[in-house]
């Protein structure tokens, strides 16, 4: 059944006073945890073959139309200044091209092929993931991607909030994260949309980690791109080795990120 597209279990919204309008939305909204705990188990298979993957070189790319386009594209776009990767490791990739990040493509989503030419321009390696991202399950650019990537030997996965979907069969590690009815029939940037992002967080984050990127519990290999992660990087470093702030920051600065400050302390110590 096509739950992304029955009718909310609420009516006659207009005439709900705002109070009434914001509690129903966050009511339904509780929902969408409970849902991705249900998924955990193929989030987890997911995750666990992506590492090696990427250990050998793979990268990890998102393909979406429309909300779920753009959310891939956010988490992808995220992961060098949050984990210091290049901007190669994980990709986000949209139907319509990028133009269709703040303005929809006309049919751009309903091209079977161009999801997969779409990914080839990124060159080809046989170590790649590809994760379809699409609430209905049904969208032909998504589906056609994912397909060909798998005739290709890549390893495919989907996120999407519907059960038993044409995506859904046509990929080796379906995650189905069914958050029923929207609030406004059919309006899958509310629900869906919350938890293919939540969905996408536990994934790069846990990859993250995983390969590395994370020290404790924090980003040692973020970018420096403004005063406030200078800040934070720099009290990283003082937590880690008892330096003054200005040697601290001094340290940062020269090494280029917290991991480097630190290892260099500890070097010269030994």
């Amino acid at each position: 059944m096509n739950t992304t597209e029955s009718a909310s279990y609420y009516d006659n919204l207009e005439q709900m006073e705002i109070s009434e309008l914001l509690q129903n939305i966050n009511r339904e909204d509780h929902k969408v945890p409970i849902a991705i705990e249900k998924a955990i188990p193929s989030i987890e298979q997911l995750v666990g073959l992506v590492v090696p993957r990427m250990e050998k070189g793979g990268r990890l790319f998102y393909i979406g139309a429309g909300t779920s386009g753009r959310l891939g594209i956010l988490d992808a776009s995220e992961c060098p200044p949050t984990y210091g990767v290049p901007h190669d490791w994980v990709v986000g990739i949209i139907a319509g091209g990028d133009s269709a990040i703040r303005k929809a493509v006309e049919n751009a989503e309903d091209d079977s092929k161009q999801a997969w030419l779409d990914i080839q321009s990124f060159g080809f390696n046989p170590y790649d993931t590809i994760v379809g991202i699409a609430a209905s399950g049904t969208t032909p650019y998504v589906i056609g991607g994912v397909q060909e990537a798998r005739n290709a030997g890549l390893l495919t996965a989907c996120i999407t909030c519907n059960y038993h979907t044409p995506l859904a069969a046509a990929v080796e590690i379906p995650i189905e994260v069914v958050v029923g009815p929207e609030f406004v029939t059919g309006s899958t940037r509310m629900k869906a949309g919350t938890a293919q992002k939540l969905v996408l967080n536990m994934i790069s984050t846990t990859v993250m980690i995983k390969l590395g990127r994370v020290k404790g519990n924090k980003m040692v290999d973020m970018q420096l791109s403004n005063e406030k992660l200078v800040k934070r990087g720099t009290k990283m470093i003082m937590e880690a080795t008892g330096l003054d702030e200005g040697v601290a920051k001094e340290a940062l600065l020269t090494h280029g990120s917290v991991r480097a400050a630190v290892q260099a302390f500890y070097n010269k110590l030994n």
